[in-house]
């Protein structure tokens, strides 16, 4: 996982947004999405959360005992924490990576964002792709140019079809976004979110 980003720490603050929680629902919540770029699981979520509330972006609110269940303490997310969140979903939507990890988390929480700064990020996401597809795309022409033999240029070719892939994807989101056609005020987030919870076992 790209540590400078941080994505663990990125999915508990999204999760918190929702609602607060403790460290095994999110652990929970995590495996039953499906959101696997989240690797390390479960050290990684409890060393994500020890970062976040030393940084001030998530704070506890409460910690109780049930039964024979170990002591659970509930984290809920702090204004700087939103603000935090929302800066780093943003950047992540809008600089294409050779680590494509980072669109499959900004993309599955992207309903952390209004609807009206995730279009504007994914347009500027599709103008940075469209920009590496022209610029691979003039490269490998000069290097042919230049004699070197094509083969070579697999590999470059490769990255550019990678990219041009990416750009149909993104313009297809931005399209559906802006057509109304996805529950956008999260409330598929928040209920399934809530019905796992509700199953939580003993």
């Amino acid at each position: 996982m790209a540590r400078r980003h941080d994505l663990v720490g990125l999915t508990v603050l999204a999760m918190l947004s929702v609602r607060a929680s403790h460290p095994y629902e999110l652990h929970r919540f995590i495996v039953e999405t499906r959101k696997d770029y989240v690797t390390g699981l479960p050290r990684s979520l409890y060393h994500a959360v020890e970062r976040l509330a030393r940084d001030g972006l998530i704070v506890p609110v409460e910690t109780s005992r049930e039964g024979r269940r170990p002591e659970r303490t509930v984290y809920e997310i702090t204004e700087d924490g939103r603000e935090e969140l929302a800066s780093r979903l943003r950047m992540l939507l809008e600089r294409p990576e050779p680590d494509r990890r980072t669109l499959l988390a900004a993309v599955s929480l992207i309903g952390c964002l209004p609807a009206a700064e995730a279009r504007r990020a994914l347009r500027n996401r599709l103008a940075a792709l469209e920009g590496l597809i022209a610029g691979a795309e003039a490269q490998a022409r000069a290097l042919l140019d230049g004699g070197l033999p094509e083969p070579l240029l697999l590999e470059l070719d490769c990255d550019r079809a990678l990219y041009a892939a990416e750009a149909e994807w993104v313009r297809g989101l931005i399209e559906r976004l802006e057509a109304g056609e996805l529950d956008w005020p999260g409330t598929v987030r928040t209920t399934l979110m809530e019905r796992l919870l509700e199953g939580e076992p003993d």
